[in-house]
């Protein structure tokens, strides 16, 4: 069976299991993914900045993303070790605020909350909208969602 879908305990702690437990599996895909992702808000929030509104967005992704991956590293260890667990709001709500270019690196460098199903819809949804935020900003000059929702 190949090692990197097999989950028992490597007893030899060999270093090429080491490297393949740590590895990110497909990463020149998953780095795309996040690239595209993350453009249309980059492209939103400079261009939002550049209209005279606040650069202040562009610092706040770069800050809750930071916080989120950390958050998701030391969750990863303290269920390792059984420990003390980060609450699943906590890691949504650093999502919502911003944070979700960070939470998606790090569910793929530790490995952490990608197969709980409620937990990815729940991560997906908030990255859906804040492409939706962003799309209506960009493309639509926010009347889409002004004009629905306030």
């Amino acid at each position: 069976m190949n090692q990197r879908f097999n989950h028992s305990p490597d007893r030899k702690g060999s270093a090429q299991s080491r490297s393949e437990k740590t590895s990110v599996r497909f990463l020149k895909f998953k780095l795309a993914v996040l690239i595209v992702l993350c453009a249309l808000p980059v492209y939103g929030v400079i261009a939002y900045a550049l209209r005279g509104g606040s650069w202040l967005a562009l610092t706040v992704y770069p800050v809750m993303s930071l916080l989120a991956f950390g958050l998701y590293g030391h969750d990863k260890k303290q269920a390792r070790l059984q420990g003390a667990r980060t609450p699943e709001k906590l890691l949504h709500g650093l999502e919502v605020l911003g944070g979700w270019p960070g939470a998606l690196l790090a569910q793929q460098v530790f490995r952490h909350k990608t197969r709980k199903v409620s937990y990815q819809l729940m991560f997906w949804l908030i990255v859906s909208l804040h492409e939706l935020y962003w799309l209506d900003r960009v493309l639509l000059g926010g009347n889409f969602l002004a004009r629905h929702f306030y």
